[in-house]
């Protein structure tokens, strides 16, 4: 096993963890210089006496030395800004900082101490310091469990993968020191994450596992403070082992903290309801209840009338009831969460439901977070592998008896590039690590099954051939299929630094190892990432794969599922997280439509929690946010299609406009109807001309005070490229919104159109301008404007005086404040990529500002009903977005 770069850069990074931060390049460099030296003086036998694991060292290349400096210096620079609170004005009528001003200086810290000491051996001071504080201030908005009754709701909103776990096992851990004595963790509704879960916080808060001392327990065990953990790795809760796991102690008596980590199912909470009932007949008074429920918007929201809660949101609540003193906290990777929809509902016997109505915290996420924007939003779409062979293997809306007959080229591509991932990053020194390939592309496990079947073949055929043939000189000229390995070596490897003779003999001594692995609901071999060896598995699955799931080294991702839902989408993707060391080895191969819908969820996503930020500096509430959420252009279509029933006769969607900008970054492909949409603009302008003196902007013009009856004639004869998402589902265009918008709010309009770098275009005997050009991606029978950005950073600046719009830059919100009428932004657009001689290369597009924010309040929604068959569309994209 070659783990021998691992274990040296291990003990460099450990030296340097005991000097005092920050760390700088220097320091770095002479240590790695030192240890070079010591091994020279001693050799490498001599020298592995000194390490945790004294096996026997290979030696290091130049360039793994290199590698290994430039590795420490990003992990000693990583840095992680603290979040952001919004929280209740009821924190007037209690101790808001009882944790941080007292009990955290009174408290034994063992717990916290302990952990701290743990996240010593992979983070730098800086990460840990914000790690502390955010959970600081968590603890300060939950309550001091000596106090005689509280109930508390509050959620925690991270990124996907980016370390949730890690977060709430610190507040776990500061939770238990305070005095928190009964914590239970509510994992995912699938067992391979309650099993993951549940092996982190032995890990992290526990200490132990099967009898073993494992991570903060390791060298640190205090018999007395050992947590109770009434569930263990392989077993979610029942009242015979919990008996058994409490060890006959009388649970008043018990001073160590309880921890329990089940799934998110009926079952197991009336279980656990049931255990607490046997022993309490009346509501517990002695003890306090932490409940972390983790990925809080799936199966806990109340989607029903609220005298019949869902099963799992009662449950929820029924067990936080039991207890005089509670705190519940939910975390979630997703601001669309409906959780922020109910927030004045209350149930008799139930009490108050989950909505976070006290606080809401919002973490950043470390810099070297590998996460959507990096991914999605890159330009040169380093990590992204555009597909489309796969309809015919894979039709868009196949049954669960759809029967697989071959794989897709673009999927055996991805295997091999799996296969040249692991070998490559042994010859990294990352031997001893784990490799995962994601394969999810059907939401059906029958398909799922014949799917694993026939890469387990494909998987067979490239073994038998590489064992054969992988140590020839000439392997590629005796081997179709080595040839082919070779190919997606050239197109997607060769520029890293090792050679292909080398990278091929490397994996003729690793392919025996790979396995393909299924994770559903019917497994019968599960998925394992052992301790003791690395794991190689090609992982195919569908929702089992999403929700907290982590796939451990995952470096190629093959994904076809969509959906409408953003947080579904996120939550599919499990290639976000911290790929240190292999980061440039990633790729997801994905549609087309994927990528756009990824990009939209990431720019949907930042808008939001942008307005979270204004509303934590101006101290607004979980209440104001929540509002913020349901109204939004894009996350409120999200939460009311989700909550609403599917035999509804009647839906009605709710939009704020105000402080929001829409632009149609999907152009019509149809040079008629392109051609049109040209003529609508310039024949509007002339209208406009009427009545409007036009003011000169540098080369762009401006027209101040339009009646709207002229906004409302461009946008109803408008051609747009997708004429059923009038809500703006896909397209992020609710068209049918602004309509009803301009109908209802009695305004003036401002008009401005745009000059650029492009070619002349003469509107009119007046007007003159130069297109702007912009990056039109072919897509079908569209054209999609790079990153969906029609307008420049500043562009509704047009409208402030001068020396307000220098001040205020490209921040588009804060221009949106100063406005006082809405913006009608006209473009006329070259494409700056290749064209076709002989096709106009002119575009029409427009978009929308609408003045105000976060402060404008609510009067200014818009609200439609929405017809059948609109609704039958939606109930068909929901059918799509659940798994069998």
């Amino acid at each position: 096993m070659n783990n021998s770069y691992q274990r040296i850069k291990d003990f460099i990074f450990g030296n340097l963890r005991k000097q005092p931060a920050p760390i700088p390049d220097s320091l770095i460099r002479n240590e790695i210089d030192s240890v070079k030296k010591l091994i020279n003086q001693l050799g490498l036998e001599i020298f592995a006496k000194f390490l945790a694991d004294k096996s026997i060292l290979q030696e290091l290349s130049n360039s793994d030395w290199e590698r290994m400096e430039y590795e420490l210096e990003t992990q000693f620079d990583v840095k992680m800004a603290e979040g952001f609170l919004i929280k209740d004005t009821s924190q007037i009528n209690r101790d808001p900082y009882w944790w941080t001003s007292k009990a955290k200086q009174t408290c034994d810290s063992f717990y916290w101490d302990r952990y701290e000491n743990y996240l010593n051996n992979t983070l730098n001071d800086e990460v840990i310091k914000t790690i502390n504080k955010d959970t600081d201030v968590v603890m300060d908005n939950i309550e001091d469990p000596s106090i005689d009754t509280f109930s508390r709701y509050g959620m925690v909103v991270g990124h996907v993968q980016s370390g949730k776990t890690g977060n709430y096992s610190a507040l776990i851990c500061k939770a238990a020191d305070a005095g928190y004595n009964f914590i239970v963790v509510i994992a995912g509704g699938m067992n391979n994450l309650r099993d993951q879960t549940q092996e982190r916080l032995n890990e992290s808060f526990v200490g132990q596992d099967m009898g073993q001392q494992v991570g903060v327990g390791i060298g640190n065990v205090n018999r007395t403070k050992l947590p109770i953990s009434l569930t263990t790795k392989e077993k979610d809760f029942n009242k015979q082992d919990a008996d058994k796991n409490a060890q006959g102690l009388n649970f008043d008596n018990i001073k160590a903290p309880i921890l329990l980590v089940i799934k998110k199912n009926t079952k197991t909470l009336s279980n656990v309801i049931g255990w607490l009932e046997k022993q309490y007949k009346n509501q517990i008074a002695k003890h306090s209840m932490l409940v972390i429920d983790d990925e809080s918007d799936y199966a806990s929201i109340n989607t029903k009338e609220e005298n019949d809660p869902t099963k799992i949101n009662e449950r929820i609540r029924k067990l936080i009831s039991l207890f005089k003193k509670s705190a519940y906290v939910a975390y979630t990777a997703t601001p669309y969460a409906n959780i922020f929809i109910d927030h004045q509902v209350g149930h008799d016997e139930l009490g108050k439901d989950l909505f976070p109505r006290d606080f809401i915290y919002a973490l950043d996420a470390p810099t070297n977070y590998f996460g959507a924007r990096k991914i999605f939003l890159d330009p040169e779409r380093k990590n992204l592998i555009s597909i489309d062979d796969y309809l015919e293997t894979f039709p868009q809306k196949h049954k669960k008896d759809w029967y697989v007959i071959g794989l897709p080229e673009s999927l055996k591509d991805a295997t091999r590039h799996f296969l040249l991932n692991i070998a490559i990053r042994y010859l990294r020194g990352q031997g001893s690590m784990h490799n995962s390939m994601l394969v999810h592309a059907s939401r059906f496990t029958n398909v799922h099954q014949r799917l694993s079947s026939l890469v387990e073949s494909y998987l067979s055929q490239i073994k038998r051939e590489v064992k054969s043939y992988g140590k020839l000189p000439d392997a590629s000229q005796q081997s179709l299929l080595i040839s082919d390995i070779k190919k997606t070596y050239d197109i997607y490897l060769s520029k890293q630094e090792f050679e292909w003779e080398e990278v091929l003999i490397t994996l003729t001594n690793l392919v025996s190892n790979v396995v393909v692995r299924e994770v559903h609901q019917s497994t019968t071999v599960p998925l394992v990432y052992r301790k003791d060896m690395p794991t190689n598995a090609i992982v195919i699955g569908g929702t089992s794969l999403s929700r907290g799931y982590t796939l451990e080294g995952l470096s190629i991702s093959y994904f076809l599922r969509n959906t409408i839902f953003y947080d579904t989408l996120m939550q599919m993707g499990r290639w976000f997280g911290y790929r240190t060391g292999y980061e440039d080895l990633c790729k997801i191969y994905l549609p087309d439509l994927s990528i756009e819908s990824f990009g939209q969820i990431i720019e949907a996503t930042e808008d939001l929690i942008d307005d979270f930020k204004r509303m934590s500096a101006e101290q607004m509430t979980p209440e104001q946010f929540g509002l913020a959420v349901k109204y939004h252009p894009d996350s409120g279509l999200q939460v009311t299609a989700r909550n609403k029933q599917k035999n509804a006769k009647d839906i009605y969607f709710e939009m704020k406009l105000d402080g929001h900008s829409k632009e149609t970054a999907w152009l019509i492909k149809n040079e008629e109807q392109s051609k049109e949409n040209i003529e609508l603009i310039v024949s509007t302008l002339k209208k406009i001309n009427i009545d409007n003196k036009y003011q000169n902007k540098g080369k762009s013009f401006l027209w101040k005070n339009v009646n709207k009856s002229l906004i409302l004639h461009l946008l109803t004869n408008f051609n747009f490229y997708d004429v059923n998402d009038e809500l703006g589902f896909r397209t992020r265009m609710p068209i049918k919104f602004i309509l009803k918008y301009v109908e209802d709010i009695d305004s003036y309009w401002d008009v401005a159109l745009y000059s650029g770098e492009g070619e002349e275009f003469q509107v009119n005997e007046f007007i003159k301008i130069n297109k702007e050009k912009r990056q039109l991606d072919p897509k079908g029978d569209h054209y999609e404007v790079l990153n969906r950005q029609v307008s420049s950073g500043s562009a509704e600046s047009i409208v402030l005086e001068p020396e307000i719009a220098k001040s205020l830059g490209s921040k588009r919100k804060d221009i949106r404040m100063k406005m006082n009428k809405p913006l009608l932004m006209l473009h006329l657009l070259q494409n700056s990529n290749e064209f076709p001689v002989g096709n106009s290369n002119t575009f029409a597009a427009f978009g929308i500002s609408f003045p105000g924010g976060i402060n404008s309040g609510t009067e200014k929604t818009v609200k439609l009903k929405i017809n059948k068959v609109y609704l039958e569309n939606i109930n068909d994209l929901i059918d799509e977005d659940s798994d069998d």
